[in-house]
């Protein structure tokens, strides 16, 4: 089981992957995997936008190509999008040649220099291949909004608790993290705000 915040010293040891963006402003960075979900990503972009809140969003191909108009809401919103590969593979338990083929069919609905391994999952030569084509984001704090044993109250406390200044968070627009995601949300923002914090896009 993953930690809700990643250990620096994990993130030393994998060049070539962003987890933080250092830096000394308050700022923090909301991310969303696994969408576009009808009845899900609707509400987190209602969220976003009535607490004037700008998000990155890496999308699952064939969750593009089966919502295409929901997709182009999140842009029209304002809001940054990456890719998240086109079937959710796991980089270590796929070869190469697949996962980059899967890679490359989700960046054709996906027009995006982000990316974003399905699990954190990938292998330093997939990290070595993909590092030219596109910027490599994993996190630093991961909300766990997609694990159904755990209270949406508990998911709002794994993320105001660890994220701090320059951390990435993640979130799931999915069915899965629904429930959580819609309750943890807007306070997650609230507590940030109130606190001086801003959101921004990843950088691409």
């Amino acid at each position: 089981m993953l930690p809700v915040r990643i250990p620096r010293f994990i993130q030393r040891f994998t060049p070539n992957v962003t987890w933080h963006i250092p830096g000394n402003n308050k700022v923090v960075y909301l991310t969303f995997d696994d969408g576009p979900t009808p009845g899900v990503t609707e509400n987190v972009l209602e969220i976003l936008e009535r607490f004037d809140v700008k998000a990155t969003f890496f999308c699952i191909g064939r969750n593009v190509e089966r919502h295409p108009d929901l997709y182009l809401k999140i842009i029209a919103k304002g809001h940054l999008t990456g890719n998240h590969t086109y079937s959710h593979l796991k980089g270590w338990y796929t070869g190469n040649v697949t996962y980059f083929s899967d890679i490359e069919l989700a960046g054709r609905l996906v027009n995006s220099t982000l990316y974003r391994p399905a699990y954190g999952m990938i292998t330093p030569s997939q990290v070595r291949y993909l590092k030219d084509k596109y910027r490599i984001f994993m996190w630093s704090v991961l909300s766990y909004d997609y694990d159904s044993s755990l209270s949406p109250k508990n998911c709002f406390n794994n993320v105001t608790r660890f994220a701090n200044n320059g951390s990435i968070i993640v979130f799931h627009d999915s069915v899965k993290a629904a429930e959580r995601v819609l309750f943890s949300l807007p306070g997650v923002i609230e507590h940030f705000k109130t606190r001086g914090f801003s959101f921004n896009l990843l950088p691409s």
